[in-house]
């Protein structure tokens, strides 16, 4: 562990964390995510991970549980750990598909499409509440900023593949 007292080095006494693109993006997820478990938790009684996996799964965008880790950047016991909380509560199940018996799709219950679709209310409260004083234009450029942050993870995923593979030819 570190003195307390000791002086930072230059390469983090000199960085302006306030500055950081990362670190300001990172707050703004933390902050909405807490106003939507204080909201959710309130209304519903579910965090705001619980919420978003809920609204995923009504939506249609993910059905299976490696989709939810994939959309969520998280392992797959830590998703698995997150079903079983919310099959537990008797808002979603577990449904063997009859196509592939290995796959195991998400379905809500009606107590889980209930919920699910009392969500875009609150998300839309928070937004709402954070983007205040913002113009629609403003808000507008902030999506198409954030979209094409997430291209370039995108772009930069299909290039570590074209690599690796490219990789693997030469070996």
């Amino acid at each position: 562990m570190t003195d307390p007292s000791t002086t930072p080095p230059p390469e983090i006494r000199d960085y302006q964390l306030a500055e950081s693109v990362g670190y300001l993006i990172s707050r703004v997820k933390s902050t909405m995510s807490n106003m939507v478990t204080q909201k959710a938790m309130a209304e519903l009684g579910i965090t705001s991970t619980q919420a978003s996996i809920l609204f995923m799964v009504a939506s249609g965008k993910c059905l299976l549980a490696a989709e939810l880790a994939r959309e969520y950047g998280i392992d797959a016991s830590a998703v698995t750990r997150l079903i079983d909380r919310l099959e537990k509560r008797g808002l979603l199940t577990r449904v063997r598909s009859s196509e592939d018996r290995r796959a195991v799709r998400l379905a809500l219950t009606a107590e889980g499409c209930a919920i699910a679709a009392k969500l875009p209310a609150i998300f839309t409260s928070v937004l709402d509440r954070l983007l205040s004083g913002f113009t629609p234009e403003e808000t507008g450029f902030l999506k198409s900023m954030l979209r094409r942050v997430l291209a370039n993870n995108v772009d930069s995923n299909s290039i570590t593949r074209d690599t690796a593979s490219n990789s693997d030819a030469r070996q």
